[in-house]
């Protein structure tokens, strides 16, 4: 009797169509197993039994629920050839065919070897032969490789059914490390193995790492796709695995994917028969994803793999277009000009079908080398209003197009035009020339725009070629392209180092723009790829650094909204997403972080106290400075607060949440606060936030939702407008008053001055008169040009203003001791050498010791001299660099206070018995004399300027009090002008005389007749 078992059975598509409905997914196209038997006494050909198939179209076939399906059979193989007699048994492979691992495994018969075991009742019986190869590593911790380990390796992979070979490929680290193959023909189970490995691990003394190609199937849509296309790529494995990845090689690079804006992986597709499976979709395709892409599924040290090439069909990534000559001029108007463009495509050696056309018309061919296609275009000068520009289109192998235009300016006879200047070329009015060179180290273009007849400053895109390649490396990590943890760090480090460098002005602003831009594409991807806790120090570092430049946008104030708009929008992004291991924070001089696990938070940054009340979550709360003067603000009268804070919750959600902020005011100011936060629109908004408390000192916000907050206040340096309007105009008059003051004094010096004290009182007047015109002077510019964007000229102008105002209010100290010194001592006067050195010391070296200290304290302590209004600092009450003018302002006020009060008091002294009304009358009038004149000579002014530092804002008596002292001492000049010239009798007099004797000249002059 004899057995034939026919081999595996094979179904149509419309069978497999059948399974997916009826059988489901977990059973859709599992093969059927058909088992032949045939009882005769004589021999009976393979062929014969075969061939009765072929006139059975159908089976019907029963699953174990009863269920019947109609399967068609397209192929059918025999595979295993059986000779049973009575209890003996031999049984044999066919040709291509090699026991399964059950019978291999369960009955010792293995490889191609004839088989004298019952093993009828497994199935299948024999297996098709595959392509399984093992590629190891082995280091040995003690000893050297000799060849009995080798033989000693080779027993152990015997014991894998199907085995081959085992080759030695190489020997390394002093002959201690193997690298070996192994063949096999058949697929095997993970756990047998990992068993020899095991075993070779104890016996040897060493360590493995295996690798094997042919164990995973993997699958994808076709093997070319069209650009920008999507694709999906499937890999299946049928053991359970421990970790699953994918990997892209390109150009002799290996990179891991992770999941990005290109790359989404799924592992969750493992089925009942493959209990392994990851798949990796890719979007929006370019011809970077063109290469090699590898699965693996890995179980300690072994990885099983499998490739498959993927192909994207190009287009350019980035066409350049030059034109020669770069402008058109016409010479007149029947002329006509030859112009050379030429596109280039770098880095791209695909063969294109390229297409030229001028202004839309008809389509041309063109000539190209290896440097780029060129194309002739004849310009007219005939005058007309329609631009000339030429486009090119590239056109791949599946028909996608690709264009880019230039256009030509052309400069018509009559026409407007820049001259050539330097590398510009000469160009017509309104029309903007891009240069598509950079300086050596510098990568990108220059444009520049000629408006009327003159140029434009030059806009700089040319950025450090270390910035960059960040930035590409930045855009392939948000892709999903090699995004570890250790490109990350490598990024953020790169991004930190170039931060401290500093560039010339053409290139800072673009230096900028590319390290913001590295920003935001790190903060995108981090939504899908977690950054660790490694990043987070250099991430901190570079933020800051960047905060440290200008933010130099020339006439266009909207680039810089936009730059610190996605600034902040990537800086919370990446705070929020990077995984944090610790609870230590972070500070720098511009950034800080701080941490607060579990419940309740309570920090202090930046001088800013922050509560949050929560129940648990770890709350991210980010300080930043110097960033707030560069948002947008849609509240033009209101200037916010040098501190921004941003707060977020990790994984918890809250159904009540609160945080107050008490945010610290710089200067005095006036009107209702607000309490603010950046919205998902890139302005201010109010919305459930409110000012609870507001001091002198500072602003109590309280807010029901977590984002970035900030506080608006009136500040008397920009709002409200009445002021600054009233500022503007009596500075200016003060200047004018101030000038004719000191122009007065020269003229009438030598018939004024006649004794010691009216040397003394003219020479304090003169020296009041003149540092006040350079004060007045400073604040003025200050007040008219935004200086925050020039820190350099800011600093020079706070300097002056520090020093000429302390230099003013020491030279009125002078005065108040010659006035007292005159009264008290009438018998002992003071002599010129001892005024002289006295006023030079307080109204000279005082001024500058005061201000040179200062300045030197606030630099080397790490402390804000100026603040963006280029004016001192104020944080509270004896601190920040304004105590060093409001303390010894309000010293000299209060001894000039004091002396006019023994001024008055010695007016006031008793008339005799013999006095009449009218002595009492011009005691009056002197001391009022002494109140209105004394008064803003003195600087007494300022003392409604002190009391706003203890007012509270909010009251009508703070806005009386700031309008006050905003009138008295912008006007300060007039009143200097009044009480010192037009008040003094001798002063008076002498003007009096020099008119009068100027205006009979005059007239003499006119009355003479001309000479014959």
């Amino acid at each position: 009797m004899f057995v034939y078992l026919m081999g595996t059975l094979y179904m149509y598509y419309q069978a497999y169509a059948v399974d997916l409905v009826d059988l489901g997914d977990d059973q859709a196209g599992t093969p059927y197993i058909a088992e032949l038997l045939v009882e005769s006494n004589v021999t009976v050909q393979a062929e014969t039994i075969l061939s009765l198939f072929d006139t059975v179209p159908n089976l019907q076939v029963e699953d174990a629920s009863g269920t019947f399906h109609t399967v068609t059979l397209f192929e059918s193989v025999l595979s295993v050839e059986c000779r049973i007699s009575e209890d003996e048994y031999y049984c044999h492979c066919s040709d291509g065919y090699i026991w399964s691992n059950e019978v291999c495994y369960n009955f010792n018969c293995c490889n191609e070897s004839a088989c004298k075991h019952n093993v009828l009742t497994i199935t299948p019986f024999c297996i098709t032969k595959g392509q399984v190869h093992l590629s190891g590593t082995s280091t040995l911790n003690r000893t050297t490789w000799d060849s009995n380990k080798t033989e000693q390796l080779e027993t152990a992979f015997r014991g894998l059914n199907g085995f081959e070979q085992l080759n030695i490929t190489g020997l390394r680290l002093s002959n201690r490390t193997v690298d070996f193959e192994v063949d096999l023909s058949v697929k095997f189970e993970m756990s047998r193995l990992q068993g020899i490995v095991s075993t070779l691990e104890a016996s040897l003394g060493a360590v493995f790492s295996i690798n094997s190609v042919g164990m995973v199937t993997i699958e994808s849509t076709e093997p070319s796709v069209p650009y920008m296309s999507e694709s999906t790529l499937k890999c299946t494995f049928e053991e359970a695995s421990s970790s699953s990845g994918w990997k892209i090689t390109r150009m002799d690079e290996c990179l891991p994917l992770y999941n990005g804006s290109v790359v989404k992986l799924d592992s969750s597709c493992a089925t009942k028969e493959y209990k392994s499976c990851t798949s990796l979709t890719l979007h929006n395709l370019t011809s970077v994803w063109t290469g090699t892409y590898e699965c693996e599924f890995s179980s300690g040290s072994i990885r099983h793999t499998a490739t498959t090439e993927l192909r994207v069909e190009p287009l350019p990534e980035d066409i350049v277009m030059t034109a020669k000559p770069v402008t058109v001029a016409c010479s007149n108007r029947t002329a006509n000009v030859t112009v050379d463009i030429t596109a280039t495509i770098y880095n791209d050696s695909n063969n294109y079908e390229v297409r030229w056309s001028y202004k839309g018309g008809n389509e041309m061919q063109s000539a190209a080398d290896s440097l780029g296609y060129y194309f002739k275009v004849i310009i007219s000068c005939k005058k007309t209003t329609e631009a000339h520009y030429v486009t090119v289109t590239f056109k791949n192998n599946k028909d996608q197009e690709k264009s880019a235009r230039l256009k030509i300016p052309v400069i018509y006879e009559g026409d407007k035009f820049c001259e050539e200047d330097d590398l510009w070329p000469k160009t017509p009015g309104g029309d903007t020339v891009i240069k598509q060179t950079c300086p050596e180290g510098r990568v990108g273009y220059e444009s520049r725009t000629c408006t009327g007849n003159k140029w434009q400053s030059v806009f700089s895109k040319c950025v450090s070629r270390h910035l960059f390649n960040l930035s590409r490396a930045a855009e392939n990590f948000m892709t999903g392209q090699g995004a570890t943890p250790e490109a990350a760090v490598a990024i953020f480090r790169g991004l930190r180092n170039s931060s401290m460098l500093h560039s010339n002005s053409s290139g800072r602003m673009a230096d900028l723009t590319a390290s913001i831009r590295i920003l935001e594409l790190m903060a995108n991807a981090s939504e899908s790829n977690t950054l660790q806790n490694s990043v987070l120090p250099d991430f901190i570092h570079a933020a800051s650094n960047m905060l440290d430049q200008t933010w130099d946008g020339g006439n266009n104030t909207s680039v810089i909204h936009d730059m610190s708009s996605n600034f902040l929008r990537s800086v919370e992004g990446l705070v929020k997403n990077i995984q944090i291991n610790s609870e230590e924070g972070f500070i720098t001089h511009n950034l800080a972080l701080n941490l607060c696990p579990g419940g309740h938070c309570e920090v202090t940054m930046f001088n800013i106290m922050i509560n949050m009340n929560k129940t648990s979550g770890l709350s991210k709360i980010l300080g930043v400075k110097n960033l707030t003067d560069k948002l947008l603000n849609n509240f033009p009268d209101m200037v916010p607060s040098p501190i921004l804070i941003s707060a977020s919750l990790e994984n918890k959600e809250e159904s009540f949440l609160q945080i107050s902020l008490e945010f610290a005011k710089e200067q005095p100011n006036s009107g209702k606060p607000l309490c603010v936060f950046w919205n998902s629109t890139g302005r201010w908004s109010e919305e459930g936030c409110t000012a609870k408390r507001d001091t002198g000192n500072s602003t109590l916000c309280v807010c029901n939702h977590l984002t970035a907050f900030s506080a608006l206040w009136f500040n008397s340096g920009k709002s409200p407008a009445t002021l600054s309007k009233i500022t503007t105009v009596g500075l200016s008059v003060s200047i004018c008053s101030l000038i004719i003051f000191l122009m007065s004094q020269f003229l009438v010096w030598s018939a004024v001055v006649k004794t010691n004290l009216s040397y003394f009182y003219h020479t304090v007047l003169v020296n009041i008169a003149g540092f006040l015109l350079l004060a007045n002077c400073s604040f003025l510019v200050s007040s008219m040009i935004n200086l925050s964007k020039h820190p350099p000229w800011c600093v020079i102008v706070t300097v002056c203003k520090h020093l000429f105002f302390l230099a003013t209010f020491c030279w009125m100290l002078c005065l108040s001791f010659v006035l007292v010194h005159h009264l008290i001592f009438v018998f002992n006067p003071l002599r010129k050498k001892v005024f002289t050195f006295l006023s030079s010391m307080v109204g000279y070296a005082c001024p500058v010791f005061i201000v040179g200290f200062t300045y030197m304290y606030c630099k080397y302590s790490n402390q804000d001299y100026y603040d963006e209004n280029c004016w001192l600092v104020f944080k509270k009450p004896l601190q920040g660099s304004l105590c060093s003018f409001l303390l010894p302002i309000g010293t000299i006020t209060f001894t000039n206070l004091c002396c006019v009060v023994i001024v008055i008091v010695s007016l006031m002294k008793t008339p005799g018995p013999d006095s009449s009304k009218a002595d009492h009358k011009e005691t009056a009038k002197s001391i009022l004399k002494v109140v209105f004149f004394m008064t803003p000579v003195f600087g007494l002014t300022w003392t409604t300027g002190l009391l706003l530092y203890t007012v509270d804002r909010n009251t009508l008596f703070f806005t009386i009090m700031d309008y006050s002292f905003c009138i008295l001492n912008s006007f300060q000049g007039v009143f200097i002008l009044l009480s010192g010239c037009f008040a003094e009798q001798k002063v008076r007099e002498e003007l009096l005389k020099l008119i009068t004797v100027y205006s009979k000249r005059t007239h003499e002059n006119i009355k003479q007749p001309p000479h014959a």
